[in-house]
């Protein structure tokens, strides 16, 4: 007998690779039981696949940053105090450095983080928790279908109480922008290009005193590099990474501020024209901001 529950979750996280940097991705995940009927004549409780599963894909690969472990581009990982240190060197010989609480990375082991890879970590993670009625789990992942212009981000929110204050995580979001009543391709073709795997920063968090020493350390040169660290509930976070995969921001790195810097941005440029931006944090969820004679409202 077999039980599915389609859309169970989403998988919000970001992770390295060698020739794209950090990349943030949404992936929506699918399940199916495989198994014996219960003394309720169930493979499982509804209930209990849309509370008890969700929970553990959440806990253990939602708002991480999952590294593939036998990546050659892993090159640095070392337990330092409260905190788990990573280093990763880029097809292009960039460095991007992390370090935070170790429940803020997901390690596969593998050459390279992907759904096929993911699949069957996922798989027995969730299988070890099941009744001895449940004998296979069938689990998909799978991207948003996007017939528009989209882009990849990663962030992180200190001022977040929850796991998106971890420093590196993200999303594959899909983006819409109306000029005067029309949709504009052009300003969604924009911020594709601009977000383009990249790594929305906030001028707060910058820290030269952790680029000072990650340059003498590593003999980079400063000014290809950005460093950021901030403390949050779960602990304290760092990273450094090259400016050409960072946009920095004046302002928190929310959606909801996302959305209000690209109607700024637009607004500057096209003074005359009515925007609303709809930006999408993942899947079918995000913020709206738009302007009604020239005055912004969010």
């Amino acid at each position: 007998m077999h039980l599915f529950v389609n859309d169970l979750t989403v998988i919000d996280f970001s992770y390295l690779d060698v020739n794209r940097g950090v990349v943030g991705e949404s992936w929506i995940v699918d399940v199916a039981l495989i198994g014996n009927l219960n003394e309720q004549n169930m493979v499982l409780d509804f209930g209990v696949v849309k509370s008890q599963i969700k929970r553990i894909i959440d806990r253990e690969f939602d708002h991480k940053l999952h590294i593939a472990e036998d990546s050659a581009a892993l090159i640095e990982k070392e337990i330092k105090g409260d905190n788990l240190d990573i280093l990763y060197k880029m097809a292009s010989l960039d460095l991007i450095h992390m370090s935070a609480p170790p429940s803020a990375y997901c390690f596969l082991q593998a050459e390279k983080v992907d759904i096929e890879t993911v699949l069957p970590l996922i798989r027995a993670t969730v299988m070890r928790h099941m009744p001895e009625n449940v004998k296979d789990i069938q689990i998909t992942l799978r991207a948003e279908e996007i017939p528009q212009e989209y882009y990849h981000y990663s962030h992180g929110l200190k001022k977040h109480d929850g796991n998106c204050q971890r420093i590196v995580h993200g999303h594959r979001s899909k983006v819409t922008v109306m000029e005067n009543g029309e949709t504009s391709r052009d300003w969604q073709q924009y911020w594709q290009r601009r977000w383009k795997d990249i790594y929305i920063a906030s001028e707060e968090d910058l820290d030269s005193t952790l680029l000072q020493q990650f340059s003498e350390q590593y003999h980079i040169a400063q000014d290809n590099y950005l460093a950021f660290s901030y403390t949050a509930s779960q602990g304290d976070f760092r990273l450094v990474g090259p400016k050409n995969c960072i946009d920095l921001i004046d302002r928190d790195t929310t959606v909801e501020c996302l959305a209000e810097f690209m109607l700024e941005v637009m607004t500057a440029q096209s003074p005359e024209s009515e925007f609303k931006v709809m930006a999408y944090e993942g899947v079918s969820k995000g913020a709206i901001a738009q302007n009604t004679l020239n005055t912004p409202s969010f």
